[in-house]
């Protein structure tokens, strides 16, 4: 009988010097090095949103980009899984946009005239639970595509009083391309049924 324990990573305190990694093979070294380098491409996204640094930020979006956050829907458990959300391309979302009205909405806040964002807000956005959703595909040298789960949590304070938190989980597919890792797709699950805030002028 195989040893149950066999794919266990060693307790380090029980592994000579020099030999951690040894005991790891390949495949999950390449997995963990690309866990900690995907999450960091998500820390440094979330710094230039942060930032202000919109025209930045849209250079790692891809141009056929798809982005939404569906409507949550109070559904008996029965039928969580087939109808807690709205569909992308089919029903009312949040959002449902593409690279080009990402654009759109970076011109908009840009101009110093939005209603909603004169004064400026001052916003934290906060990743973590940063996971591979299909580890199968880490068995190469290098990917095309990966797709990541994260939780998130916005914090968005305006003027004096003005604050609103977000809280939710997204999934994210990266790219890689010759200018390094680029986000094409994204969805994000919100934890609220009823939005809370009085717009959704922000970028998560």
């Amino acid at each position: 009988m195989a040893d149950a324990d066999a794919d266990a990573v060693p307790d380090a305190d029980a592994v000579p010097d020099g030999d951690a990694l040894s005991c790891l093979d390949a495949g999950r070294l390449r997995r963990l090095l690309l866990v900690e380098e995907l999450a960091q491409f998500l820390y440094h996204e979330a710094d230039l949103l942060d930032d202000g640094r919109y025209q930045d930020w849209l250079d790692l979006l891809t141009e056929d980009l798809i982005y939404t956050m569906p409507l949550r829907i109070n559904v008996p458990m029965t039928d969580v899984a087939a109808r807690s959300q709205t569909q992308a391309g089919q029903d009312v979302c949040w959002f449902d946009e593409g690279k080009d009205t990402l654009r759109k909405r970076v011109s908009q806040l840009q101009t110093g005239l939005h209603w909603a964002e004169e004064p400026l807000s001052r916003v934290s956005h906060l990743v973590t639970n940063v996971r591979l959703r299909h580890p199968e595909s880490t068995g190469s040298e290098r990917v095309a595509e990966v797709g990541l789960s994260c939780r998130f949590v916005v914090y968005r304070n305006r003027v004096a009083d003005e604050t609103d938190f977000f809280v939710g989980r997204r999934f994210d597919t990266v790219r890689a391309t010759e200018q390094g890792w680029k986000l094409c797709r994204r969805e994000l699950q919100l934890n609220q049924n009823v939005l809370q805030a009085k717009n959704l002028t922000l970028l998560f």
